[in-house]
């Protein structure tokens, strides 16, 4: 079969990795792709936003079945277009994308359905927002309604910097369009876990335990990144935190969209805060998590084509996937000032080192090849992954894989999984 896969990061070189080991797969593309998604993947210069094109592409190299990685393409409709061609697509319509798309709506609905969440008001306008400061204590989380790729989302430790990421958020604009409207929550205290699910819109497949790092410093200092790096399991999910997850979550979720009269098929990402008194819901997304994606296909021992095509055929209750024991990790290499303005263009060394690295993989997200030599060119550049027959051996595997490769200005955190150990 002939797959296409859309994106261009680590979570997009991860799918691809895992599907490329499939014997169903014949051919895979990726739009647009990188230098290092080029070792399995015949890139397309389509970008992930003109979703037209894509469905002409699709529809001209007869593809058997597209996945969509980025968030951008599936708020602005592209399963819906696709599957009005007759085409199949991994990913929720542009109504189920809105769970990702607009922290208000997610708000809203989990209000709806009484699923746990911060305490929240949302506005439009800056006067009103700062009423509400008034009207609550700190500290805050502040954050834009719409995609801000994982930075709109602002921790404030008193009134007045609360004020000024409002400011920046709906005055200033910072985020663009997605500061249309501003949420303020409640700052809700315990631990951070990532919890994903395969859905058909009946069927709920669990798909194992992460927990991501946003800051970007160790210990979970400095600004909100798009992730620095990841673990799977994570043992503050326990059986008893899934099971409530999905039984005070998922399934009131579930039941929401329906009643909305929306089919969800595809990743539901569950951004958890696990409280004194049990998960609460951070956010929702409507794809893999990155870098969590890195992690899970790492551990996915059985093959990810059918796990993707029963979750858009409807016949998700027929498959089972087989899981490594074993946990794994990501630790994302970024370039200086990432999240800020970063440097590109600077000379990679050292990938040769882990070319046949039989624990783990380097996943590129902002690579370019120039004149044969690996150079930077984006924030985060790398996600250096491994497994270990247990968290400590992951840990210390992940990180000699780390110190294989440098370059000028290279930043990575060094505790990453440090918490669960």
């Amino acid at each position: 079969m002939k797959i296409l896969v859309i994106g261009s990061g680590g979570r997009e070189h991860a799918l691809i990795w895992k599907l490329s080991q499939s014997s169903e797969v014949d051919k895979i593309y990726c739009a647009p792709g990188s230098a290092g998604i080029a070792e399995f993947a015949e890139l397309v210069t389509i970008a992930p936003h003109q979703i037209e094109e894509l469905a002409g592409f699709a529809a001209e190299q007869k593809i058997d079945l597209t996945v969509v990685g980025p968030e951008l393409p599936l708020t602005l409709g592209i399963s819906d277009l696709f599957e009005s061609r007759g085409l199949k697509i991994f990913g929720p319509n542009r109504d189920a994308a809105q769970l990702e798309g607009s922290k208000a709506f997610a708000k809203k609905i989990m209000t709806e359905n009484s699923i746990p969440t911060a305490a929240a008001g949302i506005f439009s306008d800056a006067p009103s927002a700062r009423r509400y400061l008034d009207q609550n204590p700190a500290p805050y989380v502040v954050k834009a309604d719409g995609l801000a790729a994982g930075k709109g989302v602002l921790i404030c430790a008193n009134r007045e910097e609360a004020q000024s990421a409002i400011d920046e958020i709906v005055v200033k604009k910072a985020f663009g369009q997605a500061g249309e409207k501003v949420v303020i929550e409640e700052f809700l205290e315990g631990e951070e876990a990532s919890f994903m699910v395969l859905t058909d819109g009946d069927t709920v497949l669990t798909l194992p335990s992460s927990q991501d790092h946003k800051r970007v410093f160790d210990h979970d200092q400095g600004p909100n990144t798009g992730g620095m790096g990841a673990y799977s399991p994570a043992p503050i999910v326990t059986q008893i935190i899934e099971d409530r997850v999905l039984c005070e979550v998922v399934t009131p979720l579930m039941t929401g969209l329906k009643r909305k009269g929306i089919v969800y098929r595809g990743v539901i990402y569950v951004g958890l805060m696990i409280t004194k008194t049990g998960p609460k819901v951070l956010e929702f997304n409507a794809r893999f998590g990155d870098p969590e994606c890195q992690v899970i296909m790492m551990r996915l021992r059985t093959d990810l084509v059918p796990l993707l095509q029963a979750t858009v055929e409807g016949t998700l209750r027929t498959v089972r996937p087989e899981w490594y024991p074993d946990p794994a990790v990501c630790v994302v290499l970024s370039a200086r000032g990432y999240p800020g303005s970063y440097e590109t263009g600077t000379e990679i060394r050292g990938l040769e080192n882990l070319k046949d690295w039989p624990t783990g993989f380097v996943f590129h997200a902002g690579t370019s090849k120039q004149g044969g030599r690996w150079r930077t060119s984006g924030g985060r550049v790398l996600g250096v992954t491994a497994r270990g027959r247990d968290l400590a051996k992951a840990v210390q595997e992940v990180y000699r894989g780390v110190n294989a490769i440098s370059w000028d200005g290279m930043h990575y955190r060094r505790d990453i999984a440090r918490r669960a150990l």
